[in-house]
């Protein structure tokens, strides 16, 4: 049973989380499609309201990535991440965001099943959220469900080569497609994901030759992440581009240092704090 409120009235006048938004028009699914070929797609994570306000002006996309495991909740992986968090996280992107279109990752187990156990996920997900799509992990043997998916009426974003769910079977997060035998199965599971009618596709961690080899044989966008700058487009985990974390994959280019200056504010303020120049006058209410 959902927990999230039936109507949602916002004051934008007055709410620091919701000011008044910016007159754009919101992506579609159909016009990223057709950017195959062209201008490069941009795509980054977000999870919370104000991070999806920040985002969203520059991105073509915001992925609400089940990474929120490791960045919001700190798991050890994604395997653990449940619908509920997936529709609450959605739910306030698409609240934070008006030109973007919004894809939302459906966790471990919420459509490996059956293709109607997929439906269902994914029509809640989509319902409670408000997103554009959903995306699935997996290559031929999901295949299946994206087509049982996108029959009704449901946008699908693919992922192939280094899948974070499957983890476990793959015993790391090292780079995928080292041998012939598996760079053909990573091709081959794009093309039939593609063919399903998956609106895009996600090639994370392999060799780049691989990630050529798909954008060049499948109909529609490839979103590289460790994978070339020869894709349709790009993904990265906000929180890893921003410099939140000490350690980041070797396909992360840091754009900021945004740890060093949370750290250097809380020991500015604590250090006002204890030598009493803070609060000044400027922050006190006089009678």
């Amino acid at each position: 049973m959902s927990t999230l409120p039936k109507t949602l009235t916002l004051d934008t006048s007055t709410s620091r989380a919701n000011p008044t938004p910016q007159p754009m028009k919101r992506l579609t699914v159909p016009r990223i499609r057709q950017r195959k070929g062209g201008e490069p797609l941009v795509m980054l994570t977000a999870y919370t309201v104000r991070q999806a306000q920040l985002l969203d002006p520059h991105c073509d996309m915001l992925l609400v990535g089940d990474s929120l495991a490791q960045v919001i909740y700190g798991l050890p992986h994604t395997v653990a991440v449940t619908m509920e968090m997936m529709a609450l996280h959605g739910a306030a992107v698409v609240r934070g965001s008006y030109h973007a279109a919004v894809v939302v990752d459906m966790p471990f187990g919420s459509y490996e099943a059956s293709p109607e156990q997929a439906f269902n996920n994914a029509a809640r997900l989509l319902k409670e959220t408000g997103a554009a799509a959903v995306k699935l992990e997996g290559g031929r043997v999901i295949a299946p469900t994206i087509e049982f998916l996108t029959h009704r009426g449901i946008p699908v974003m693919g992922h192939v080569g280094l899948t974070p769910q499957a983890v476990n079977i793959l015993g790391g997060y090292g780079v995928r497609g080292k041998s012939d035998e598996e760079a053909r199965t990573i091709v081959d599971d794009a093309i039939a994901i593609s063919e399903a009618g998956a609106f895009a596709v996600v090639i994370e961690g392999v060799l780049e030759s691989i990630a050529i080899e798909i954008t060049r044989k499948i109909s529609c966008p490839t979103i590289g992440i460790g994978a070339s700058a020869q894709c349709d487009g790009q993904v990265l985990v906000s929180d890893d581009m921003l410099g939140m974390f000490d350690r980041v994959p070797k396909f992360v280019k840091r754009y900021g240092d945004l740890a060093t200056q949370y750290s250097a504010a809380a020991k500015q303020y604590a250090d006002d704090v204890r030598d009493r120049s803070f609060p000044t006058q400027d922050q006190i209410y006089k009678g």
